[in-house]
């Protein structure tokens, strides 16, 4: 199993303040701000939603992963239900389908009273863990 807690969640997660609370095979859960993250209306960005399912997502579908494979996404799909302003959101991720070359994933998102904000599919490819690459370094100066 992957241990996330040394590995991070990633670059772009790091700036959209999310934060993986839970990961279990059953369960993957967590936060992210909502100030931040907001589109020029005030509203949060849906992007940052679909940022927060994917990742959230991705973890769950690493932590299942064969041995040997790791977990690539190849289709994120994303329904915003309902706008937010201020708070954080509370992402959890569960099973819908876990396969020897796919698995597939809904991941809800809501508010601090449990209201839907918005529903995400994302379904991963397992492809050789030896295809992986390390990430370049990041630019300096």
């Amino acid at each position: 199993m992957t241990d996330f807690t040394s590995l991070g969640t990633g670059e772009l997660a790091a700036k959209l303040g999310i934060v993986v609370t839970e990961h279990t095979a059953a369960r993957t859960s967590g936060t992210m701000p909502v100030a931040g993250n907001r589109q020029p209306f005030g509203l949060l960005h849906g992007g940052a939603s679909a940022v927060l399912a994917e990742t959230l997502g991705s973890v769950h579908a690493a932590l299942v992963a064969p041995a040997g494979r790791m977990a690539v996404g190849t289709d994120l799909n994303c329904t915003h239900h309902r706008a937010m302003s201020t708070g954080t959101v509370f992402g959890v991720s569960t099973p819908a389908h876990i396969g020897r070359a796919v698995a597939s994933f809904e991941i809800v998102i809501s508010d601090e009273n449990h209201r839907r904000i918005c529903t995400a599919r994302l379904t991963c490819a397992y492809i050789d863990a030896g295809r992986a690459r390390p990430a370049p370094a990041p630019p300096t100066g």
